[in-house]
């Protein structure tokens, strides 16, 4: 039996990393970099040229649990040259992802991969000027 507060689902049911808090991740994201000797700084900054997010925004974002969802839902301006992530994390390649939101989602993993690899951030940027 249904339960009465929780609304029918349309289609495929949603992956649970959409409902995961974007703070509860973070510290993944920096601790990847820094583990390949990279900076939270480096690590925000792929985040504010992806999302649109600046320092303060981020801050709000981390201290307000809102959700993978909601994030990207909210984000200040999604970049244009999002669509030159390519590549393959998690097994998948990104570019051939057919969930927008689950694609925002690898664009960032790939970005924080990119940052603890060792890339340039030119070409991390895609050629952008760094975010500032």
């Amino acid at each position: 039996m249904p339960r009465p507060d929780v609304p029918p689902q349309d289609g495929p049911p949603r992956h649970r990393i959409f409902g995961a808090s974007f703070a509860s991740i973070y510290p993944h994201y920096v601790a990847k970099a820094e583990r390949k000797g990279h900076t939270k700084a480096e690590v925000d900054e792929v985040i504010a040229w992806l999302t649109g997010y600046d320092a303060a925004g981020l801050d709000r974002v981390l201290g307000s649990e809102v959700d993978l969802e909601t994030f990207f839902a909210e984000a200040p301006a999604m970049n244009a040259n999002a669509s030159l992530i390519t590549g393959v994390i998690c097994g998948y390649r990104v570019e051939e992802i057919e969930d927008p939101l689950m694609q925002k989602i690898r664009y960032l993993d790939k970005l924080v991969d990119e940052v603890a690899k060792g890339k340039k951030m030119s070409s991390i940027l895609r050629g952008s000027p760094a975010a500032g």
